[in-house]
């Protein structure tokens, strides 16, 4: 059995019972919004809410899937929705009607491939998809080609077929005759716009920027043009695309904001942009006509509109926006001017934790060994702290912000200080350093922007030698790794590496198909044409330099840093004779899940740093 040496053991209870809300999704007509609550039960379940606040919200699909929303149906009475189980990331899509009743299965129960995004067409008779499927042969490819799926009839139709892997989702335009999608045909580094018929016809490349420009779009909601993002090294470039006069209008060039997303939502004239600035995100409204933007809220917290719905009086705008901040989890509330609001995902009873039991992260800001500067989180514990964990994110395309986050509130009430550095390759912080990851490749500066964050706690007075230790999921685990095998035990005592990628060769070979191109991208090329570089980034290689403490945690239904990492690392660290502990779940996949597995975890996780870190 775990032991658990929690500091507050009802805190950390209710912390571990407290549900997530995951992927709120508006309905067509703006009368519905649905979610899916993971942590209710076994498996993640979807529930609906008018969105008029008229009634409490009610589940509304749950099997032994875990269900998230993917499209609705044009008349707002069905839900698309994605499945999986156990973590392994081979999607089955149903058909939910909105009244209730039983799923609808449309796609294979037991794929040998994976489907990537999910929407309906315009008339509600076909779903849009890629998949890395040859339906000639009827086996599994490497790249992801794009299909139509007719419902009627059960057929497949090929409309495009990009010729590099990559992890894309289609859309249908709201017209129904065309088909927007993204290829990486210049390489990883870039991405372009094409555009294909409805019916298979008339697939063409619609805007290419260049080898280092990626390009994302979402359709307005006329379906005659386009909210165009461009990310370069340099620059963030927002624009429309004005698809009958077939021009480009840029409206935002700007090297130095944060540009994280834009999006146009149904009934909206005005296209959202949402940038993040040192960790925290915000959205503006931009006119597509004359280019001027406004904000859509300035007030504590985060507020992210997901669209405008019918107001009751019509008196004012109304939207529904997703609130959330360091100490409160994330809900979906009807906003009202800019002042009136109404929680549509209110918590079962019982279910919540008032926010000043929670911790609020302190800013933390340093120089690296170069001298760039690096932000990031500190979390105190209320009593005096057993240690500091340093709980790196994954991505590494990603940031931690002022948001509720599970693991870091668990470690403060588990009585220990919590480090959340955001380096270089994190996203939020502009173009250039974003990018900057890049220069040297996975295992270069950016771990020394972690080790230096430590080393400056420590000097501080904020950290004690040996008495710091290190987590993270995906590439936090690669970071775990890293920081144990290269780091001193004065800087990282202890490590706790959750799916984190050992051996980056073995990594390429085995992880899914359409990720490897995010390898090549961030190492410079594939393994074949770098080895030494690989090689030397791999934790596997400088095991015997381990000195610390080590709990090895995986999932063996990972299909993309997959369970032969473990195995690899395994007899590495055996043949060195260096100790270690593993705590393995069989049926989890990239990250611990289920919340009996998280509680597992989480428990365990602080178990082993007090005694790590007891100094």
């Amino acid at each position: 059995m775990d032991r658990v040496l929690p500091a507050d053991t009802e805190l950390i209870d209710r912390l571990l019972a407290l549900p997530e809300l995951e992927r709120p999704s508006l309905s067509p007509d703006g009368n519905w919004l649905a979610w899916s609550w993971s942590g209710l039960g076994a498996t993640v379940e979807v529930w609906i809410a008018p969105t008029d606040g008229s009634v409490p919200p009610r589940r509304l699909a749950r099997n032994a899937d875990d269900l998230h929303v993917e499209d609705w149906w044009p008349d707002s009475r069905a839900l698309l929705l994605s499945g999986t189980e156990d973590g392994a990331e081979r999607v089955r899509l149903y058909r939910q009607e909105l009244a209730g009743g039983a799923l609808v299965l449309l796609t294979e129960p037991a794929p040998e491939f994976y489907i990537h995004g999910g929407r309906v067409t315009a008339d509600g008779l076909s779903l849009v998809y890629a998949a890395n499927f040859d339906i000639t042969t009827g086996q599994p490819i490497e790249p992801a080609w794009i299909y139509r799926h007719d419902l009627e009839g059960n057929r497949r139709t090929l409309l495009a077929k990009p010729k590099r892997p990559h992890h894309d989702t289609p859309l249908p335009s709201p017209n129904g005759r065309q088909v927007l999608y993204a290829r990486i045909d210049r390489g990883p580094g870039a991405r372009q716009l094409w555009l294909v018929d409805l019916d298979g016809r008339n697939d063409r490349a619609l805007l290419d920027l260049g080898q280092e420009t990626k390009l994302f779009a979402h359709w307005s909601p006329d379906g005659k043009g386009l909210a165009i993002l461009a990310e370069d090294a340099r620059t963030s470039l927002v624009g429309y695309y004005d698809l009958v006069a077939n021009r480009m209008r840029w409206l935002i060039d700007d090297g130095v904001r944060g540009i994280e997303q834009v999006s146009w939502p149904r009934r909206s004239p005005e296209i959202l942009v949402t940038e993040t600035k040192d960790g925290r995100s915000q959205t503006s409204l931009l006119d597509p006509a004359t280019g001027r933007e406004r904000p859509f809220r300035r007030a504590p917290g985060t507020w992210l509109p997901l669209g405008p719905v019918p107001d009751r009086t019509g008196a004012q705008t109304a939207w529904v926006v997703r609130f959330y901040d360091a100490r409160t989890p994330l809900r979906v509330l009807r906003l009202v001017g800019q002042g009136e609001t109404t929680d549509l995902t209110p918590l079962p009873p019982g279910q919540g934790i008032p926010p000043d039991l929670l911790a609020a992260p302190e800013d933390f800001r340093w120089r690296s060994v170069d001298g760039l500067d690096i932000h990031g989180w500190l979390y105190r514990a209320a009593q005096p702290s057993k240690g500091l964990i340093v709980w790196v994110h994954g991505g590494p395309t990603w940031h931690l912000e002022a948001r509720y986050d599970l693991e870091l509130q668990f470690f403060v009430g588990a009585g220990f200080d919590v480090f959340a550095p955001n380096y270089r390759g994190s996203t939020g912080y502009g173009p250039d350093f974003r990018e900057a990851i890049k220069k040297q490749g996975w295992g270069g500066l950016e771990q020394e922007d972690i080790r230096s964050g430590i080393e400056t706690l420590i000097a501080q007075g904020l950290a004690q030698p040996g008495r710091v230790g290190i987590a993270g999921i995906s590439y936090g685990g690669y970071s775990s790794w890293w920081a144990i095998t290269h780091f001193p035990t004065a800087v990282v005592a202890a490590a706790a590496p959750i799916c984190g990628m050992t051996d980056l060769v073995v990594d390429y070979e085995t992880t899914r198909p359409d990720l490897r191109s995010y390898s090549e991208e961030m190492m410079g090329g594939a393994p074949k044409g770098m080895p030494e570089r690989y090689r030397e980034r791999s934790p596997i290689h400088f095991v015997k330099d381990i000195r610390g403490r080590l709990l090895i945690v995986q999932g063996l239904q990972d299909p993309n840093v997959t369970p032969e990492n473990l195995n690899a690392v395994r007899k590495a660290l055996d043949a060195a004779g260096i100790p270690y502990e593993v705590l393995a779940f069989a049926d989890e996949g990239h990250g611990i899940a289920k919340p009996a597995n998280r509680a597992r975890l989480n428990r365990r996780l602080a178990a082993f740093f007090e005694e790590a870190l007891r100094g």
